[in-house]
């Protein structure tokens, strides 16, 4: 056993020497070829939505940003992820627990239909929305009877981004909750603890690092979403458009500049998306080397 052992770390020991003693030129191409690529995908298109923006100058520039219509869509789109993301957290807390904590049959079938918005095209689930509630659809006729808006109207909005946002927080969680196991848990109900006090005192604690990570990435897909959007949204100017389908119709109408502006106030958002996802990674890193 003991020999095993040593092969395994001698092993490990070649591999690592062998990571870091790489001829320099094949470093230097490696490392050339990952900055060439960030540059021509990443900040050149960057770099030149910038300067679209601008081209007319800094007024048209944020003027583009408080027209009625721009602002009507930043409402929507804020409104849309703040309904999105609390629902989203609830499901993906009640999912992780359930897979992570109790074996039942359906588990593998749970686990494969929170991954299914990954591999169905947004535009085929807005369609699915559009099939059961549209005026032709499943309940079409009795939405319609009642007086009930869903497609065309922010609920179609709502359900459409919830289900192509679904499995971010709750693929954060599966997996670190796993890890965990049920020890501490275990332990603190034997101590008298009530399955709400483990909750928060034991589970949260542990978990709550994955939790915001998941949370800030499905806030990120709740405001660039489009395609499922798109479909159920109607496109009325105003009232259902949110950022990423004001950018279309601005970009249908020729009119460039504007679109350009809009299209970098989505980037902000994204900047200020990763650099909190930055800082809870610091602050999650520096947390365990304090811990350890």
């Amino acid at each position: 056993m003991a020999g095993a052992i040593g092969l395994r770390n001698e092993a490990k020991n070649l591999g690592r020497r062998a990571a870091v003693t790489e001829p320099p030129f094949v470093r230097a191409i490696l490392i050339t070829a990952a900055l060439v690529f960030l540059a021509v995908f990443l900040m050149l298109p960057i770099f030149v939505v910038l300067v679209s923006a601008l081209t007319k100058g800094v007024q048209f520039y944020f003027q583009a940003f408080t027209e009625p219509a721009a602002v009507a869509a930043l409402k929507l789109t804020l409104l849309v992820a703040a309904i999105t993301v609390p629902l989203n957290v609830l499901f993906g807390l009640a999912a992780a627990w359930s897979i992570a904590k109790f074996d039942f049959m359906g588990k593998k079938f749970l686990t494969t239909l929170i991954d299914l918005p990954f591999s169905v095209s947004p535009v085929i689930s807005g369609l699915i929305y559009v099939l059961v509630f549209g005026a032709q659809g499943v309940l079409g006729p009795w939405l319609q009877a009642h007086d009930i808006r869903i497609i065309f109207a922010v609920p179609g909005i709502v359900l459409a981004t919830i289900f192509v946002t679904f499995p971010f927080v709750a693929r954060e969680l599966i997996p670190l909750m796993q890890a965990q196991g049920n020890e501490e848990e275990n332990a603190a109900i034997i101590l008298g603890a009530n399955g709400w006090q483990t909750f928060w005192r034991v589970t949260l604690p542990n978990i709550k690092w994955g939790l915001l990570y998941g949370v800030i990435l499905c806030n990120a897909r709740a405001m660039g979403e489009f395609g499922a959007v798109s479909v159920v949204s109607g496109h009325i100017r105003g009232l259902t458009n949110t950022l990423p389908l004001h950018v279309e119709i601005l970009y249908n109408e020729y009119s460039f500049t504007a679109a350009f502006a809009v299209s970098s106030l989505l980037m902000m958002l994204a900047f200020v998306t990763l650099a909190l996802k930055h800082f809870i990674e610091w602050h999650h890193l520096r947390e365990s080397l304090a811990n350890h």
